[in-house]
């Protein structure tokens, strides 16, 4: 079983607002940090009423500032949307915040839409350069020379680890051009994952950072006491992708018996191709699932989404699902 990491969504609920969600979330690492997970992430989103994650780096340092171990980074910063310079300042300053534990995925959708890109004075080209931005934003890391006149303070030195993200090949291409760690986005978007690995493996090229591919594949994943249960749970992110489908981004929803009286048939067949890559049920369906995906996919760690509505029952399906990944972090709490 490869090591497993969490994307955290900082969700907010009908029940919770952006505050409790960003509590939520530092919780949530501190139970995976016990656990024994390896790394947990949040992403950049913007104009998501639900999604409490925007000021990514601020959110980081938010969830690092309440764990010791566990790797904490962004998965990620749509890096189109900033001047690497700036990311270079804010990353760098968090390397020395919080010392070898900082992760920057790296991707170059917007992670928006096209008014909020206007606010964020994101230019149209801004993607074209994104192989650039990456290079660029990699040198302002490494330790500043002798007479450099431009030096990203207080990031020079800190080498913080790069990745690059992707739901296409393009993203596989460049990580494997750049000797870079990847991962794979097939939580939401699972028709790629099989070829883009390829590329990335078989078109990889040795760096400094890196001798050989590392591949992370995404995987929605609810552990429940019985599988019934877990697809109950499950409902509140089929309800969230069928409001992306109908153009209503709204809060988190509480989960639902009858997910078929919720959906079209169209948009059923939609959200499910969306989610194909979910393994939902108890601790014994879960353990299968990942072994399956592990198989399937060589993936060196997979990075799970488990989006259930109530945090006192996340929590407890983190820890289920560590049990069924037979990790050997603290024991008790799976206790929940």
């Amino acid at each position: 079983m490869p090591p497993l990491s969490i994307l955290e969504l900082v969700r907010v609920t009908e029940q919770t607002d952006a505050a409790g969600a960003l509590r939520n979330a530092r919780e949530v690492a501190i139970h995976a940090e016990r656990l024994g997970y390896r790394r947990i992430w949040v992403a950049e989103h913007h104009n998501i009423a639900g999604i409490a994650s925007a000021a990514t780096s601020i959110v980081i340092a938010h969830i690092a500032e309440g764990t010791s171990t566990i790797r904490v980074g962004a998965g990620g910063i749509m890096l189109p949307n900033h001047s690497p310079y700036i990311i270079a300042e804010q990353f760098g300053t968090l390397a020395r915040l919080y010392g070898d534990r900082i992760d920057l995925g790296l991707g170059r959708a917007p992670g928006t839409d096209q008014l909020t890109l206007r606010a964020i004075r994101r230019p149209p080209e801004a993607a074209e350069h994104f192989p650039e931005d990456v290079i660029e934003l990699q040198a302002y890391f490494e330790p500043a020379a002798a007479g450099q006149r431009l030096e990203a303070v207080p990031a020079a030195g800190t080498r913080v680890p790069l990745w690059i993200l992707g739901s296409s090949h393009f993203g596989a291409m460049l990580a494997a051009e750049l000797g870079l760690p990847y991962a794979f986005a097939s939580h939401f978007a699972p028709d790629l994952l099989l070829p883009a690995l390829d590329i990335y493996r078989s078109r990889f090229k040795p760096s400094a950072v890196l001798d050989r591919p590392y591949a992370m594949v995404g995987a929605n994943v609810i552990a429940a006491d019985t599988d019934e249960e877990a697809r109950r749970l499950f409902t509140t992110q089929q309800m969230s992708f069928t409001g992306i489908r109908r153009g209503a981004r709204g809060l988190s929803q509480p989960p639902i018996d009858d997910i078929d009286a919720f959906w079209t048939a169209e948009e059923r067949d939609w959200v499910s191709r969306m989610l194909a890559r979910s393994i939902v049920g108890s601790v014994e369906t879960v353990r299968r699932g990942l072994a399956d995906l592990a198989g399937e996919t060589g993936a060196d760690e997979i990075m799970l989404v488990s989006d259930v509505y109530d945090h006192r029952t996340r929590l407890k399906s983190i820890a289920l699902i560590a049990e069924a990944a037979g990790m050997t972090g603290d024991a008790a709490v799976a206790l929940l």
